[in-house]
């Protein structure tokens, strides 16, 4: 059960075109992870067209390029989530050539995959969708702690309460499920949030969970049609069943809202679904602060901790 905790004029149906409506982020510079595709393309637009300085880290930069021609404002680097070399990597470029860093959007991720192995036999979902970006906000913390008011934006899902971190076994080497696996990660995403903004506060970084909600994009290319036709998703001639999906714009709502609305200057921590935070047991603090710790652990990185 969760409740809503905001009082917004937005919601399912928004755009971050409507979201970001009267706001001016000229000079600010905002770092958005999977900028150049699905929700990711549509969150760096509105983002851009705000004013804002983008910079897509991609792990095919040229495929950025392409898709991204014509966008304005828009810098496109090369990232790999799940190798922490080239996270360091592109974290050592960016503090070089960026001094502050006002928002961060973690938004790249993967779905239901095969079971696939990255860096030192990390299970890729969890590596990829959580572990490389508490890295990488880790690593880029200078810049964001330099902005005085930043803004760091977890992108989700839905959530569950029987959704569980398999404490023992995080990277599934004991019989691996894809969407258990997928489910894992994205309660990781939530915890993270909860977590970084309690650390962050004191240094006006405040962090949010997201749920953009249900979008056909690339996230799916994991899924065979069959799947997600015996799930209601689609039919059998690939239809989207009627009124399930926003589109990608209306999805990328939530978290550009996140990223930007003054209403949630204090309210930090929080998981947000159709531009309004709610209250949920999915934010257990103590996991969090576990989730925080293990995580440290196997990437060698606390610099948020030690600030």
């Amino acid at each position: 059960m969760t409740s809503d905790t905001t009082h917004t004029t937005f919601g399912a149906h928004s755009t971050a075109a409507d979201v970001l409506a009267g706001i001016d982020l000229t000079g600010r510079t905002a770092l958005v992870t999977g900028g150049y595709s699905g929700l990711g393309l549509a969150t760096t637009r509105a983002l851009g067209a705000a004013g804002a300085r983008v910079v897509v880290p991609a792990r095919r930069p040229d495929d950025a390029r392409r898709t991204l021609t014509g966008v304005a404002g828009v810098e496109v680097d090369h990232l790999d989530l799940g190798d922490l070399a080239s996270v360091r990597a592109f974290a050592e470029r960016f503090l070089r050539d960026h001094q502050v860093l006002d928002i961060l959007i973690a938004g790249a991720g993967v779905m239901a995959c095969p079971e696939t192995r990255v860096g030192p036999g990390w299970e890729a979902q969890f590596a990829i969708n959580h572990l490389g970006h508490y890295a990488l906000t880790n690593l880029l913390w200078p810049a964001l702690t330099a902005a005085g008011t930043a803004r760091v934006v977890s992108v989700a899902s839905g959530r569950n309460p029987a959704w569980h971190i398999r404490w023992d076994d995080v990277h599934f080497e004991r019989g691996y499920d894809k969407w258990e696996a997928y489910t894992q990660s994205k309660l990781a995403n939530i915890l993270f949030a909860r977590h970084l903004d309690l650390l962050g506060e004191p240094h006006g970084v405040r962090a949010f969970s997201v749920n953009p909600g249900w979008i056909l994009t690339p996230l799916q290319r994991h899924l065979a049609v069959e799947e997600m036709v015996a799930a209601g998703w689609i039919d059998a001639d690939g239809t989207p069943a009627p009124g399930l999906f926003k589109t990608a714009e209306q999805g990328a709502a939530t978290q550009v809202w996140a990223a930007t609305s003054p209403d949630l200057n204090t309210n930090g921590g929080a998981y947000c679904v159709d531009c309004r935070t709610v209250d949920g047991e999915s934010t257990d603090s103590s996991a969090a602060a576990r989730l925080w710790t293990l995580s440290a652990h196997l990437t060698g990185l606390d610099l948020v901790h030690r600030a």
